[in-house]
């Protein structure tokens, strides 16, 4: 009995003393200390369990109201010592999780802090977890704040507004227990055919690069001591948004210096203000897959812009080196390239589970695991998550507040495009009798856009809504007239009958990205198009147009709208510039709303009716025809020259939008301020009628180069809010690195040559013009 004691004595003497070396868990010790700690106790099994980055949403079962630990989840925490999780709290009709099965905050929060727990209290060192979840325009869960999509965003122009935009979306994220948002999209569109458009900030590389890093800037900027800081995870590396045929994941022909100078700078930005992961992307360059370009990930990332957070591979794209690529012979093989090529984390973790088996036959030294897996505790560390890895179930109250639903709002409203508006139709009288019709008129999801979860009932205002609530009920009509895609539900004398009753139509047309539960899906989540079953939905992952023009019966609808006499407002609801020829020319007023999110039909009315003056522009060119692709607005020279059916240029030109009220330019300034520094200042005028807010943007290009240049490029912008009558004085200031471009040798120089500048309300309108002569 005594040496039993004795033993049982010695044995928690030797646990504590064991304890008490545990290093890792001291909290005042430097992170670098403690992630050597850590790594040094570690199996090659664990580390590589830190790698994996699996799919979760089956990881927790309800009991009651009560989430708890699933038996997958256990099995694949004690075969695989799983560190990271992804989209847990996702639901979808991908992931099969609805408004019944799926968890709300409060469910998510309690959901998380028990798959934590689980994790802490059931694996040998309690290493917590990482929980990535969905978050480009809002984090993809029940019952959070949906903001406008990528694009839609990118048409406010507005630094500010992306700041606010990332705030909300990492304090819900953070809020319920998650500490990594994927998001946000940084990839330059320059094909709309493309599936993900939406996705996407538009074709410009300034643009992106600078509402990109506002918005990495609210996620936290990479202080992750911020209780409501996450780590941003850049999407997509690189030229993922403009490749051939617009077919998502083929191969992208891109030259090198147009990799410089156009699809880096807004990964490198935003890199530099905190983004801490970077995720690769499904397309090839040169016959190089991303997922498996160590140049791009070990020299330029982690080398030239000395990133030190991980990179993670998009769903299942390091198997695609195998399985869709061919460059590897089998998956195990696939995995030693990308880890080989930098790439730290596997998100979906199948090829990365093979890794321990090449370690074992001498493909792949374990150093390189003990690095990709340092990456990653050292940001669990930076987190705190050692030593805070619950989170408090009640703080979820705050989630979808009313300050965020404003935040949602204040970007819908900013982002409305409006492109016509003859013998000034808009806005809106509020004594008219108004018929809103179309597809998108009453659509809740057909106004969120890809990646949204299921919406409970009164969170989403559709426009039919919003015009309600401008309009006594007996002034409002409604008729649907037609699908999106289906021609068998048409219903357009219905349509004509309405319009008939009313002064005015309001028409509602576009694409759609809603899934639904009849869709099918790939492993990686892309929807399959199938024509079986004819859905709304023509945009959004996976779905890849041939055409751009409407599909269905809407452009019947509209012929047939516009027979009835009646004015014809058109507004387009869509994930990427579909056609609008027609509407150009024949409806007296035209509109794009982008995806608005959960507060467009509200802000659409609000600009219907005058109670918000449009500002929004265009941050993509909306071609005329399929035929002119590419037709993004910084080609470099020469210009394009005119096809035999048509002109070269866009129907609608790169930064476009007009307003309710008129602006002029005037007094144009400019002075040097220092080394290649000039500040160039002017006067801006509303000359109108009303209170507005007007986009003034500032081109730049070389008179000659030693290299072909675009022939206009957008360096800085402003939205300047100015009362009618009022006029301010704007003022950007020019930088060394506006006068930069990539050389002969894909080096950034500044070449002593004129530069034209030019400032106005839109790529192709020069308001203000100057020479800057470099020396």
């Amino acid at each position: 009995m005594k040496q039993t004691i004795l033993a049982i004595i010695l044995s928690l003497c030797s646990a504590a003393s064991w304890a008490q070396k545990m290093l890792y868990k001291d909290p005042t010790l430097p992170i670098n200390e403690r992630v050597a700690d850590l790594l040094g106790r570690m199996t090659l099994a664990e580390k590589i369990g830190q790698l994996r980055c699996t799919l979760a949403w089956n990881y927790y079962e309800l009991k009651g109201n009560k989430p708890v630990p699933s038996e997958q989840f256990k099995k694949d925490l004690r075969e695989g010592h799983i560190g990271m999780l992804w989209a847990t709290y996702r639901a979808d009709p991908w992931t099969q999780k609805t408004l019944d099965n799926g968890l709300n905050p409060e469910r998510a929060a309690a959901a998380g802090n028990a798959l934590q727990r689980y994790a802490i209290e059931n694996t040998r060192l309690g290493i917590p977890l990482f929980l990535a979840e969905e978050a480009p325009h809002g984090h993809m869960a029940i019952g959070t704040t949906v903001f406008p999509t990528g694009l839609a965003l990118a048409a406010t122009w507005n630094e500010e507004t992306l700041k606010r935009v990332g705030q909300v979306i990492g304090k819900e994220i953070r809020l319920q227990g998650a500490h990594i948002s994927y998001g946000p999209v940084l990839d330059l569109s320059r094909d709309p055919r493309w599936s993900r458009v939406e996705e996407s900030m538009g074709e410009d590389p300034v643009l992106t690069s600078q509402l990109g890093a506002a918005m990495v800037k609210g996620l936290g900027g990479g202080n992750l001591v911020n209780p409501y800081s996450t780590i941003a995870t850049l999407k997509h590396f690189i030229a993922y948004g403009t490749t051939e045929g617009g077919q998502n994941g083929n191969q992208s022909v891109v030259g090198t210096r147009d990799l410089l100078q156009n699809f880096f700078p807004p990964f490198e930005k935003a890199v530099k203000e905190g983004a801490l992961s970077v995720m690769t992307s499904y397309n090839s360059l040169d016959g190089i897959p991303s997922t498996g370009n160590a140049w791009l990930y070990n020299n330029l990332l982690k080398g030239q812009w000395a990133f030190d957070g991980f990179v993670v591979s998009d769903l299942y794209s390091i198997d695609g080196l195998y399985h869709t690529h061919h460059v590897c012979a089998n998956l195990e093989q696939a995995a030693v390239m990308a880890l080989k090529a930098g790439v730290d984390v596997d998100l979906g973790g199948n090829a990365y589970a093979e890794l321990e088996k090449a370690v074992q036959k001498g493909a792949l030294s374990e150093k390189l695991i003990d690095q990709a897996c340092a990456r990653v505790l050292r940001k669990k560390f930076e987190m705190g998550l050692f030593e805070k890895p619950y989170v408090d179930v009640k703080a979820t109250k705050e989630v979808h507040s009313a300050a965020h639903k404003q935040v949602a709002l204040d970007a819908a409203r900013q982002l409305i495009t409006l492109l016509k508006n003859d013998g000034e139709v808009l806005p809106l009288s509020k004594n008219l009798r108004v018929a809103v019709v179309g597809p998108n008129a009453d659509n809740v999801y057909n106004l969120l856009g890809d990646y949204t979860a299921p919406q409970a009932m009164g969170d989403v205002t559709t426009i039919l809504m919003g015009v309600r609530q401008k309009l006594p009920q007996q002034q409002v009509l409604y008729a649907r007239g037609c699908a999106i895609r289906d021609e068998a539900s048409a219903q357009i004398d219905e349509a004509v009958q309405v319009a008939m009753r009313a002064d005015v139509v309001v028409a509602c047309v576009g694409g759609s990205s809603a899934r639904d539960f009849k869709t099918n899906y790939q492993s990686t989540g892309a929807a399959e198009v199938n024509a079986n079953s004819v859905s709304d939905m023509e945009s959004g992952e996976g779905y890849d147009r041939a055409t751009l023009s409407l599909l269905g019966k809407q452009q019947t609808l509209l012929f047939a709208l516009k027979a009835t006499g009646k004015p014809l407002i058109v507004v387009y609801i869509e994930g990427r510039p579909l056609l609008k020829n027609w509407a150009a020319e024949h409806a007296d007023a035209l509109l794009t709303a982008y995806y608005p999110g959960e507060a467009g039909g509200t802000a659409i009315a609000d600009v219907l009716f005058g109670d918000y003056n449009p500002a929004g522009r265009l941050p993509i060119s909306v071609p005329r025809s399929e035929g002119q692709l590419p037709v993004y607005y910084n080609k470099r020279a020469p210009l394009p020259h005119n096809y035999v059916e048509m002109q070269a240029t866009p129907l609608f030109p790169f930064g476009y939008g007009l307003s309710y009220t008129t602006f002029h330019y005037d007094n144009l300034q400019v002075n040097k301020i220092g080394e290649r520094r000039y500040a160039l200042s002017f006067d801006l005028t509303n000359t109108g009628k009303r209170d507005g807010e007007e986009v003034a943007q500032l081109y730049l290009t070389p008179e000659t180069a030693s290299v072909v240049q675009p022939v206009k490029q957008l360096k800085h912008f402003k939205r300047v809010a100015i009362k009618k009558g009022e006029t301010v004085r704007v003022t950007f200031d020019l930088f060394p690195e506006d006068f930069q471009i990539i050389g002969s040798s894909l080096q950034p120089v500044i070449e002593p040559s004129p530069f034209h500048v030019f400032v106005g309300p839109s790529s192709d309108v020069k308001a203000l013009q100057h020479t800057i002569n470099l020396k």
